[in-house]
């Protein structure tokens, strides 16, 4: 097997990325600043990291990231360091364009972050998560802080909450994902896709590998001497030691969601009649509250869902077939998230076909046409929420539980420009997107108005043979509370990180 077709090294992969640790139903995440660098060293020289090695994990398992100034107080050169991602080294919360660009203004501007804002002494340098089974969180977290204290400064735990797989609104939660391509089974290179597909390139994911393109992501290529000569070799130029290869990059945004006030709204909307507060919820997630789509899975396959009846039931549907969104609103958070679209609209196979849509001459296509491909911007969540579940009845009576809740929103991906923020600039934070007047996604969206437009406090809600239901007057359910960019290395460049 060839370089360039061999297997991912799960053995130099952290284990999230692959796992996903959903029965550590118990972790917590570590914020830290570099407070000794020897001893930040020695600790992440020998942290015990786990890896996406199949087997039995053990009961605690630990994941380490850098931010770009943990690189930096590190001793990581400048010539290394600069070989990152642009927005790796801007960081996410400290350039007043890009919160803009990302909706992260109002209730959420990075200037009122808990952690991550514009101040130095916000941003955290390394992140470290803690996936534990059942009663071995506490522990652990007690051990590592006696073990922290010369090499770091605590900023703070963020701490997570067991809600059995759903988030707090009380959805069924990570129902979609992408399936990557491990095996590297698709072709390393650009071609159009005419059906949408859940199978991704594992460059998509993964630094080192070929993307979406057929091209492999910018990232550090070293001199292979001293302790870089243990770093994997970079496909794309065997005579580097490759410091990206098998490491990805790690979004975290702490979102604060105002369950009370979300079933308060579509409460007083739908007449405080029970169903149609259910459906009209269901309308702007895109889901029914158990998980099931509002869309019956397609006749044909869908590469890289599986064909079992339930991945087929939650997964094995496009929304070709509800073009106007009267079945699922075009606005739905979900359809957002992922347009399920291919590189060209919808249409019957053959030259002739395909040259109307590529050429934009049909014009019941040209909706769909106004939404990027999906392939090239998926992202892999592995999010956790904190906080208290609660039920519709406890978020209506008023007297909810006075405890912060929310989700620490995560996911990884090879171009943060391309795939994070792309999704949230463009689809969720949005006034515009496929084609829609003046609305951005009706969970996550901040509500205001772009320069000489109205406010986008609205929902459409397309209904067959009469007027559209419009939903006024949203006000904001999510608050963006912190954030940050992190490079999550693989395992041997986070023993060179320590070494450096």
């Amino acid at each position: 097997m060839s370089a360039t077709t061999a297997f991912a090294d799960f053995a130099d992969v952290q284990g999230l990325l692959r796992f996903g640790y959903k029965h550590h139903v118990e972790s917590a995440f570590a914020l830290l600043r570099v407070r000794n660098r020897a001893a930040a060293r020695a600790w992440l020289a020998s942290a015990p990291v786990g890896s996406a090695e199949t087997g039995a994990p053990p009961p605690v398992v630990l994941q380490v990231a850098f931010g770009a100034e943990g690189l930096r107080e590190l001793g990581v050169p400048d010539a290394v360091r600069s070989a990152f991602a642009p927005e790796f080294l801007a960081g996410l919360g400290t350039d007043a364009n890009r919160a803009r660009r990302l909706g992260d203004l109002g209730v959420n501007d990075p200037a009122r972050w808990q952690w991550g804002g514009p101040g130095p002494e916000q941003v955290p340098h390394v992140l470290v998560m803690v996936y534990a089974l059942p009663g071995r969180l506490e522990p652990c977290c007690r051990e590592l802080e006696s073990h922290w204290s010369i090499a770091f400064e605590l900023m703070r735990w963020l701490s997570t909450t067991d809600m059995g797989g759903v988030e707090p609104f009380g959805f069924a939660d990570g129902l979609s994902q992408p399936q990557i391509d491990w095996a590297r089974e698709i072709p390393p290179e650009d071609h159009d896709r005419l059906a949408y597909g859940n199978l991704s390139c594992l460059g998509e994911f993964l630094l080192g590998y070929p993307n979406e393109y057929g091209r492999y992501t910018a990232r550090p290529l070293l001199e292979p001497a001293g302790a870089a000569a243990h770093l994997p070799r970079a496909e794309d130029a065997p005579d580097r030691a490759d410091l990206g290869r098998n490491g990805s990059y790690l979004v975290l945004r702490t979102l604060k969601q105002d369950v009370p006030g979300f079933w308060r709204y579509v409460d007083a909307q739908s007449g405080a009649d029970a169903t149609q507060r259910r459906q009209l919820a269901e309308a702007m997630v895109g889901r029914r509250v158990d998980g099931q789509p509002l869309l019956p899975p397609t006749d044909e396959p869908i590469a890289g869902v599986g064909t079992d009846p339930a991945s087929r039931a939650k997964n094995g549907f496009t929304f070709d077939g509800d073009p106007a969104g009267v079945h699922c609103p075009v606005g739905a958070h979900i359809r957002r998230a992922n347009p399920r679209n291919a590189d060209l609209p919808a249409g019957t196979s053959g030259l002739v076909s395909r040259a109307i849509r590529m050429l934009g001459f049909d014009a019941d296509v040209l909706h769909a046409d106004a939404v990027a491909s999906v392939r090239f911007h998926r992202m892999l969540r592995r999010g956790r929420e904190y906080g208290v579940r609660m039920s519709v009845s406890e978020a209506l009576s008023g007297r909810a539980p006075q405890v912060e809740t929310g989700l620490h929103f995560i996911c990884l991906c090879a171009d943060l420009a391309r795939q994070f923020e792309f999704v949230q600039g463009a689809w969720i934070a949005g006034s515009k997107f496929a084609a829609l007047p003046h609305e951005s996604d009706p969970l996550l969206g901040n509500r205001l108005a772009a320069s000489d437009e109205p406010a986008t406090a609205r929902f459409t809600m397309p209904r067959a043979g009469c007027p559209n239901r419009v939903l006024d007057g949203l006000p904001p359910f999510i608050e963006v509370t912190g954030g940050a960019y992190f490079f999550l290395p693989g395992v041997r460049a986070l023993r060179w990180l320590a070494t450096v």
